[in-house]
């Protein structure tokens, strides 16, 4: 096995990737309609026993990242400002406490609109928290309703006044091609959300992911593909004009403000991920792992006691590889040095010539033999160029 494994590398990873540490709040007060996250609607949460268990499950993972240094922490979910400011607090002092967290780590944490307070958003930047992710998604309370969600425009806005006061960096999130909206309706979005001054703003197109109920049952009145391109083409005018660099697919951020836990994503960088269904990419010398943990809490949360909590670990082989790193690097507008090939999968660049040879003759891909760069042909028909770099 240990021969197999070693020959999966180019002789083996030199340098370790930085490593972020993702933590997986799963509940929600309502569970969206479009949103296919590993998350549950509750009335109430056991927030102690579930702190409880990450702690425990941080502590059993420290072998897996023994002597590293912790560059981002990201709380996701669902909805993680039901927790208590007490709670994320309690959570940020164990991982202060039996890991490296970089003195000024990003540290990010999810909330939405109906679920906020003036002084619970004190209380999480008291914590530690340096970073709000706000899933707005609309200002328009149409849109909201037929979205699914438990907030209304005036709630949306006083949740963005609230992390503009609270915190030097925030993100809006926004979606566009919602049910019945204009090219209007979705700029308008766009100037209420600016009207804000956000360092960082996300804008997804709505996408009817499977098993969800838009994936089962599509809402009336989507827009068409040709409405849809537009508005992202006039969303990413509007958001150069407002000194917002288009930097990933779905994100814009003023200078310094990009999301440095998610640009550790898109350069294949590492992550741990702690909580109810969180997934782990872990590089060690002659492989890499992928985890995922146990999904549904109460289970989780069982599973944690018993030390069963990783739910399944697969080792990436060297046809895994080129698709698993493209994924992720040509997301970025800018790509990445070539180099960054060999150095964080171990493969030398040359097995993916014939690939990178098809997707520059194609127009899809910069002819530039120091970067892998989408051409902006290459980010309109992302997926044509990921294809790709599929195993053969």
């Amino acid at each position: 096995m240990a021969e197999s494994v070693i020959h999966l590398f180019n002789g083996g990873l030199r340098v370790q990737p930085p490593l972020s540490l993702y933590i997986h709040l799963p509940w929600c007060v309502k569970k969206c309609p479009y949103c296919d996250f590993n998350s549950h609607a509750a009335s109430r949460i056991p927030e102690t026993a579930y702190i409880d268990a990450l702690l425990l499950d941080l502590e059993r993972a420290l072998p897996d990242i023994w002597g590293r240094k912790i560059h981002t922490v990201f709380f996701g979910g669902g909805t993680p400002s039901l927790f208590s400011a007490e709670g994320i607090d309690r959570i940020l002092t164990g991982v202060r406490t039996v890991t490296q967290l970089l003195p000024g780590a990003e540290v990010t944490l999810e909330a939405n609109p109906g679920t906020v307070e003036a002084a619970r958003f004190a209380g999480f930047r008291e914590a530690g928290v340096t970073r709000v992710s706000l899933g707005i998604q609309s200002f328009n309370p149409r849109h909201l309703q037929a979205l699914g969600r438990i907030h209304d425009g005036d709630e949306a806005r006083r949740a963005a006044e609230l992390a503009a006061t609270h915190f030097d960096t925030f993100n809006l999130d926004l979606m566009f091609a919602l049910p019945g909206q204009t090219l209007a309706e979705a700029l308008a979005d766009i100037d209420a959300a600016l009207s804000f001054r956000p360092p960082h703003l996300s804008a997804y197109h709505l996408t009817l992911e499977p098993n969800t109920p838009f994936g089962h049952t599509a809402p009336p009145n989507l827009p068409d593909d040709d409405l849809a391109a537009d508005m992202q083409w006039a969303i990413e005018a509007r958001l150069a004009e407002a000194g917002m660099q288009h930097y990933e697919t779905s994100a814009y951020a003023k200078p310094h403000h990009a999301s440095r836990h998610n640009l550790n994503y898109w350069q294949f960088g590492d992550y741990l991920g702690i909580g109810a269904g969180a997934h782990s990419k872990l590089s060690f010398h002659d492989r890499i792992l992928r985890q995922m943990r146990t999904k549904h809490p109460q289970q989780y949360m069982d599973a944690v006691a018993q030390g069963m909590h990783v739910a399944d670990t697969r080792t990436l082989t060297r046809s895994d590889l080129p698709f698993e790193f493209m994924m992720n690097a040509l997301r970025l507008n800018e790509g990445v040095p070539a180099g960054l090939f060999d150095e964080r999968t171990g493969l030398p660049l040359i097995v993916c010539t014939a690939a990178l040879e098809q997707a520059r003759a194609l127009g899809l891909l910069a002819h530039d033999a120091t970067r892998l760069k989408p051409t902006l042909q290459g980010q309109r028909f992302l997926n044509d160029l990921l294809e790709l770099f599929l195993p053969g």
